[in-house]
């Protein structure tokens, strides 16, 4: 039991997600992506590590820039930076 579990641990790590974090990533359908170009606050927040003030955040920069061109432009959000990027890297698009 305890080997089945360091593997899943394992397995968990090298998607990165963090073992502790995959009961949240469960209960966030897997089909679940938001263009960040055009979701609004109530949105954002949906994603892991956002909570409503990074939501305005990213609506505020979204606005200066003009739109993101990549997903990674997201980390030119005050309080976004690689670890949140890496948690939300997937359920997040610009088209």
């Amino acid at each position: 039991m305890r080997k089945t579990l360091t593997v899943i641990a394992m397995v968990f790590l090298a998607l990165g997600v963090h073992p502790l974090m995959a009961a949240k990533a469960k209960a966030s359908p897997q089909h679940l992506v938001i263009n960040i170009n055009t979701a609004t606050e109530a949105q954002l927040v949906k994603l892991p590590g956002i909570g409503s003030k990074k939501a305005k955040r990213i609506v505020e920069t979204r606005k200066r820039l003009g739109g993101f061109k990549r997903i990674e432009d997201i980390m030119k959000v005050k309080g976004i930076g690689e670890k949140t990027f890496q948690r939300i890297r997937r359920l997040i698009t610009v088209r």
